[in-house]
């Protein structure tokens, strides 16, 4: 029996993979806890899970669109975040006494923590935007993001020839896609085990009996991240669905006025709906794409910002389905979307090719025993002892 610790960001699409994982070590036989914000982990983990608490930092709103939104993930909740958590992750660690350090992506005080303590850690990527180097392309912006975690390193007082990228651990690193979205030649240490799922806790109801199986369904969300841009777009997806002849679920609140055929929710049992939907209509999050594709259902992707673009892009170039443009969606560019796809079988029949490439890669399963597997081995030295000094 081995320990895991998991270092979350207080984010929803970033603690579901997490605990999905959790799962399925703790089926296995092993400890787990987490170390987050607890009033943001607490709901997603359950009263069972254990979690170190952070505290809770509030940051300033990401509105910021295309490379500015990049900037401003890292510039007001990344680097903020991983500075304010850093000493709490440290109490965690020493209290804890992990085998392995399970790092989120984007809670880099996780990977600053094992280099100060000698642990063994993996890269937990539950986005694409960090998943390689996506940005080598634009060379001032990819300088400009390496800048930002060097500037994280030098100022946790990590000696400067020793330094490591804190987005990639140099053990083991866990996507949370496969090859048939994300493509190949990514280093051996890289695992795709496509989307790493668990019965989730504090699952909303749902009005199953509503459901008509007569009828195509289509469930439209867009995310945790988009409400500052979402109620126009929602309100064209209203306007695109109504003459059709379907069944609609928004994961939205305030949207008044519905006709019969649609409704909106503020929470769903996404597991649990997915498997009775036609297609999902999202704005790109992996975890959004992934969970619909496990499933086997095709989508229209309206990207707005961070890794969502290269997501849409991936879903195209599977066939898996369409992008539109979020900012110009009007209701008869999403209807022809929407049609194009529920009257194309080819989508629904590659969005099962990516399924069956999730299921080989084994999901939360696999990531359970390839972080097991770390225990094992030798650790990568680091040159760094395990004091906190």
């Amino acid at each position: 029996m081995s320990r895991f610790l998991f270092v979350v960001p207080p984010l929803a699409g970033h603690v579901n993979p997490a605990h999905g994982v959790g799962q399925a070590l703790l089926r296995a036989g092993h400890e787990v806890a987490y170390v987050g914000p607890e009033m943001h982990l607490r709901p997603l983990l359950g009263e069972n899970a254990l979690v170190f608490p952070t505290g809770t930092r509030l940051h300033r709103p990401q509105s910021d669109h295309g490379l500015a939104a990049i900037r401003s993930v890292w510039d007001r909740f990344i680097v903020p975040f991983a500075k304010f958590s850093l000493p709490a992750v440290e109490r965690a660690a020493t209290e804890f006494r992990p085998d392995v350090l399970v790092v989120d992506q984007h809670s880099p005080a996780g990977a600053i923590a094992a280099h100060r303590l000698g642990l063994t850690w993996a890269t937990l990527a539950c986005s694409t935007m960090d998943l390689g180097e996506p940005l080598t392309d634009l060379p001032r912006v990819h300088a400009w993001l390496t800048g930002r975690v060097q500037h994280l390193w030098d100022k946790a007082g990590l000696p400067a020839d020793e330094y490591l990228d804190l987005r990639f651990s140099p053990h083991l690193v866990l996507a949370s896609t496969t090859a048939a979205l994300a493509g190949s030649g990514f280093p051996d240490r890289f695992r795709f085990v496509g989307p790493m799922l668990a019965e989730r806790p504090n699952q909303p109801d749902f009005p199953w009996e509503w459901l008509d199986p007569d009828r195509p369904h289509v469930l439209v969300s867009v995310g945790t991240l988009a409400d500052d841009v979402s109620e126009r777009f929602l309100s064209e997806a209203v306007a695109a669905l109504t003459p059709l002849d379907v069944q609609a679920v928004f994961v939205a609140e305030n949207l008044p006025d519905l006709p019969g055929h649609l409704i909106a929710l503020p929470r769903v049992p996404m597991l649990d709906l997915l498997p009775r939907m036609d297609l999902v209509v999202t704005h790109g999050g992996l975890n959004t794409v992934c969970e619909s594709l496990a499933h086997g259902v095709p989508l229209v992707v309206a990207p707005i910002r961070h890794d969502q673009p290269i997501n849409a892009n991936q879903v195209v170039a599977a066939g898996a389905g369409v992008r539109v443009g979020f900012a110009r969606a009007d209701a008869g560019l999403l209807r022809a979307a929407i049609t194009e796809v529920l009257g194309g079988p080819g989508y629904r029949v590659a969005a099962a090719r990516v399924r069956e490439s999730f299921a080989e890669a084994g999901g939360a399963a696999a990531a359970a025993a390839a972080l097991a597997g770390l225990v094992t081995e030798e650790p990568v030295s680091t040159g760094l002892s395990r004091s906190t000094s």
